[in-house]
Formats: structure tokens, C-alpha cells, sequence
């Protein structure tokens, strides 16, 4: 074979084991706006804690294993210590520890061992007042258990427990429910399990989260978080001990965060985007938008709701839940709308869900505590691009949307969809949203047009 010939037969070759090759590349992740999802995303890898510094096991600095003293200050000081010479982790071990609120510095970080419990104290007094974010607003409220401010790279990891230890808190909160019927949830005093605030790279693996008096995890302006293998749990019963307003993951002005192969079982919602809430919050530098969230591979027990927006929510964009089992949801995608807030959902996607609901998607206005005033440009708000697809799902209510003169739903999308619905009126029965596309959706096993 000539020289010039076999040249030509090898660079054909070529060419043709890269066009198989380019075939053969996945295609890149998008978010559904259709912009690129970063790498950040597909890293579901634990953070090595032996890559973080020097361990500080508590009880090697005067933290007794008496499980029936508070020891806030003694250990308060360890971690102070460990920030003091350089950061480090701060180690939990085998053993239950009582304490109040504790203020992690940068450069440190947490770690509940095998057998080792965080336990929360249930006495209010043991959690300072402190300039915080509670329910949309900035203002002074109790401390958390475990508090982050600015700390980036932040870590909490297990396989040990951190545990509120909230039922007189519970009961309490019942007992001033039946008093005052309007009872709001900051008038019953209740701490936080985790608030992190300002702080970029964040993880939480494998820790138990357990029994929080309120909100189990607040995240306040934190960016590339990630919730890996997490286990986070408060009661649903008995009645008068149920955790109320327990939420599993509350993210607050918050981008780019991951929950990822996390069992969320909580008496109320699961994950929950929130921003701000009142006429004038779009005009409050404290608050503002949440992106890029994802959560996959989830496991969910008993919920209020799987994913929620709002009820303090302004600006979400850019928001995929996929690839989870549902066990006990009231609700899996809710849309709450505040008709004193301007909103905008945008961009939300809810993919391949199994199991058992009561409703799948919810879009109702929100009413519970909310303060109207006069806005002579109040913008409208709007509920735009949001995909339902790949659900095989047994529902109470699939379809449980209501229209309003406050708010817009337009360009949802349902594809392949295959639900049992026992709801008394047949879904998509009432159609408030414009550009509203049905493919392959089937209902009790008629296909829906």
C-alpha cells in the first residue's frame, strides 16, 4: 500500500473514532432554564474530616460525660480553643451532652461520633437573644444549638446524633395554641437545631438531626452547600407532642446547594426555599433569591410538603427535585402564594417521583399570619415554567391548583405522567394556568387531554 494511501486511510479513521467518540459523551447537565449545571452537583463525595485539622475530643478539655449537666460553657471553650490555635474538629464522642446554644468560629468544624449525642437543653434560658433571621425577617431572636456565622468550609459530620430534645417545647406550644388560637411560632420561644448563616462550603453528612424544637436546619445566605446522607426526623404524633414547625431544611437567600441521599421525616415542611415575605420585601437588601438548588435520591417519611416555596419566598429560580421515594407526604411540589408578597417561581422541575401522597401539586394562596398593606405598584406575582415528568405516583388530590387575581401561572408542563387520584373531581378538571401542556398524562388509567 502506498504511503500516501495508508496516510489517508489512517487520518479516516481518525475522524470517524472521534465522531463515536463524541456520540458516546454524556451530555452535560442543565438546570431547567437550560443553562449548564455545574460540576459541584455531581460531587456527592464526603468531606474527609481528618483533612480538616486537628481533633478536639471534648472530653480531653474538662467536658464531663455527665449526661444531666448543661456544659455550655465548658464546651463553648473547647471549640474557642480549637479556633484560637489554627481551627479544627470539634469531636462528640461516645456519651450524651447536654448544652445551649454553641458558636462555631471559622476554622472549625463538628463531628458526632458513633454513640455520641449533641443533646439540646430544654430551657429557653439557656439560648441567648441574639440579631438573627427568623421567618423572612431579620431581627433579634433566640440562638440556635449549633451556630455557624461566616464560616466557610464549614462541616458537620457523623454517624452520631445532634438532638433538640424539643418535646416541652411541643408542649408547650400546644398548650399555648389552645389559649391563643393565634399564636404565632416566634411567641413560643422555641430554639433552632442548626442555623448557618454567611458562609460558603458547607457540608453535612451522615449526622442524625433529631427532635428539633423549630426549624431543624436554617441556612441563611450560604452558597455550595451540600446535605449529603443526612438523617433528619422530628414527631408527627402523638398529638400533643408532635414537633410543630419542624422543618427539615429551610434554605434562606441561599444558591447553589445540594441535598443529596438524605431520610426526611418532619411535621411539616421538608425543604423549603425562602427569601422574605411582606408588600415592601423586594425593596429589603436583607433579603432576596434562591438558585441552583437540588435535591435528589431523597427518602421521604412523613412531610408537609416535599418541596415548598415560600411561605416567606420572594425570587426561586433554577429548583429540580428528582429521583426520591415518598412514603407519607401531605404534599410533594407546593407553591405557596402570599398575596401581601411579590413572587416569582420560575424554572422548577420535579422528576421521576414513587410512592404515595395526598396532594402532588399544590398552588393556593397563602394566608396564615400575613400582613397586607397599600402598594400602589405592587407587582403581580408569577408562577412560570414549572415541569412535572416521569411520576407513578398514588395521590388523594394530583392536581390541587387554584387561580387568583394576586398572582399568574403560566407554561406548566406534565409529561408522562401515571397517577391514581382519588380526589371527588377529576384532575385538570379547573385549568387556571395559561400555556398549560399535557403529554402522556394518564389518571386513573385514562389518558388526560
Amino acid at each position: 500500500m502506498k504511503r500516501t494511501t495508508l496516510l489517508t486511510l489512517m487520518m479516516v479513521l481518525a475522524v470517524c473514532a472521534g465522531a463515536r467518540s463524541k456520540k458516546k459523551a454524556a451530555p452535560q447537565p442543565t438546570w431547567p432554564d437550560g443553562t449548564v449545571m455545574a460540576s459541584f452537583f455531581s460531587d456527592t463525595a464526603r468531606v474527609s474530616t481528618d483533612t480538616l485539622g486537628r481533633r478536639y475530643v471534648v472530653t480531653d478539655y474538662g467536658v464531663s460525660r455527665d449526661s444531666n449537666i448543661v456544659q455550655t460553657q465548658q464546651l463553648q471553650a473547647v471549640i474557642d480553643r480549637a479556633a484560637g490555635e489554627g481551627g479544627g474538629v470539634v469531636v462528640i464522642p461516645q456519651g450524651t451532652f447536654l448544652s445551649g446554644a454553641l458558636f462555631f468560629r471559622p476554622g472549625t468544624h463538628l463531628y458526632i461520633d458513633r454513640g455520641g449525642v449533641l443533646k439540646g437543653s430544654d430551657r429557653i434560658k439557656h439560648f441567648p437573644v441574639v440579631k438573627t433571621r427568623m421567618e423572612g425577617q431579620t431581627l433579634q431572636y433566640f440562638a440556635a444549638l449549633v451556630n455557624a456565622d461566616g464560616c466557610n468550609g464549614f462541616t458537620i459530620a457523623g454517624p452520631g446524633t445532634i438532638n433538640g430534645n424539643g418535646r416541652a417545647y411541643w408542649e408547650e406550644f400546644w398548650i399555648r395554641r389552645q389559649y391563643n388560637r393565634q399564636c404565632t411560632n416566634l411567641e413560643a420561644m422555641r430554639p433552632r437545631l442548626v442555623y448557618i448563616s454567611n458562609s460558603s462550603n458547607v457540608t453535612v453528612q451522615d449526622v442524625s438531626l433529631i427532635n428539633s424544637p423549630f426549624w431543624t436546619n436554617h441556612l441563611y445566605r450560604c452558597d455550595h452547600v451540600r446535605y449529603l446522607y443526612a438523617t433528619i426526623y422530628a414527631p408527627h404524633e402523638p398529638q400533643d407532642a408532635k414537633a410543630p414547625s419542624s422543618d427539615a431544611i429551610d434554605l434562606d437567600v441561599c444558591h447553589d446547594v445540594l441535598i443529596y441521599g438524605c431520610d426526611i421525616s418532619v411535621n411539616d415542611d421538608a425543604v423549603v426555599l425562602k427569601g422574605g415575605k411582606g408588600t415592601w420585601a423586594d425593596k429589603n437588601p436583607d433579603n432576596g433569591p434562591c438558585r441552583n438548588i437540588l435535591v435528589e435520591r431523597c427518602h421521604y417519611g412523613f412531610v408537609h410538603g416535599c418541596l415548598t416555596l415560600g411561605s416567606e419566598s420572594l425570587d426561586d429560580r433554577n429548583v429540580v427535585l428528582r429521583h426520591c421515594q415518598v412514603d407519607d407526604a401531605s404534599r410533594v411540589l407546593w407553591l405557596k402564594m402570599r398575596p401581601d408578597t411579590p413572587q416569582h417561581y420560575e424554572y422548577v422541575s420535579v422528576e421521576d417521583m414513587r410512592g404515595t401522597c395526598g396532594s402532588f401539586l399544590v398552588v393556593r394562596p397563602w394566608t396564615q399570619f400575613f400582613k397586607p398593606e397599600q402598594r400602589d405598584d405592587m407587582p403581580l406575582s408569577l408562577c412560570n415554567n414549572i415541569t412535572i415528568a416521569n411520576i407513578r405516583m398514588d395521590c388523594k388530590n394530583f392536581f390541587d391548583v387554584g387561580g387568583s387575581d394576586k398572582y399568574r401561572l403560566t407554561d406548566f408542563t406534565f409529561r408522562n405522567i401515571d397517577v391514581t387520584d382519588r380526589a371527588k373531581r377529576p384532575a385538570f378538571s379547573e385549568r387556571p394556568i395559561e400555556a398549560l401542556v399535557l403529554d402522556r398524562v394518564v389518571v386513573n388509567g385514562q389518558k388526560v387531554e
